[in-house]
């Protein structure tokens, strides 16, 4: 347990509150958040989990632009959803990913857990990009993500990160919510 590992962790939890309230400001934190788990996964030898951490940093500069563009009359990030064939084919392609790099990370590197890592490391992939595109299915992948990541983290002895899982799970739950509620009362876009 670093100091560096306890403060990404509290940089997640203000990022993920920010994102359950639709704030812009979800962005700054998750990337110094990033560049903090980039290092402590790549310690625990959770190669698919620090390699995460470069395609986070990306993908939250261009979420950052995205919901600066799509705000409401009100300044609201306005949320939207995806259709039943959508929703199967990012399942599908998802699990067929994250078999191949599990294999990959297998059998090209020392990576620890590499099927359970990389799973969890190819649903947040899936589920970053829906929430840069204002999706309201984000949550359920994140509520996935979370499900499998607390086990992991917790036999690897990340507890201030196990902690924070669990946390982001009930926050997960939330977001899904918040963000239902604001589908019904968002004008479609």
């Amino acid at each position: 347990m670093s100091p560096v590992e306890w403060i990404a962790a509290a940089l997640g939890l203000a990022n993920v509150w920010l994102v359950v309230k639709r704030s812009v400001w979800n962005f700054p934190a998750a990337l110094l958040m990033c560049a903090l788990y980039l290092w402590v996964f790549f310690e625990a030898k959770l190669y698919s989990d620090a390699l995460l951490q470069l395609f986070f940093i990306a993908i939250n500069i261009y979420g950052w632009t995205a919901w600066l563009a799509n705000r409401a009359e009100t300044g609201a990030v306005v949320v939207e959803t995806m259709g039943t064939a959508a929703r199967w084919f990012t399942v599908a392609a998802t699990a067929l990913v994250a078999l191949l790099w599990g294999s990959l990370m297998g059998s090209l590197t020392d990576a620890s857990h590499p099927f359970w890592d990389g799973t969890i490391a190819m649903a947040s992939i899936a589920s970053q990009i829906l929430l840069a595109r204002r999706k309201l299915e984000n949550w359920v992948g994140w509520i996935f993500v979370n499900l499998i990541s607390v086990p992991l983290y917790f036999i690897k002895e990340l507890y201030p990160t196990t902690a924070l899982y669990v946390v982001l799970l009930g926050l997960a739950v939330v977001g899904l919510l918040e963000w239902r509620a604001k589908l019904r009362h968002t004008p479609s876009s």
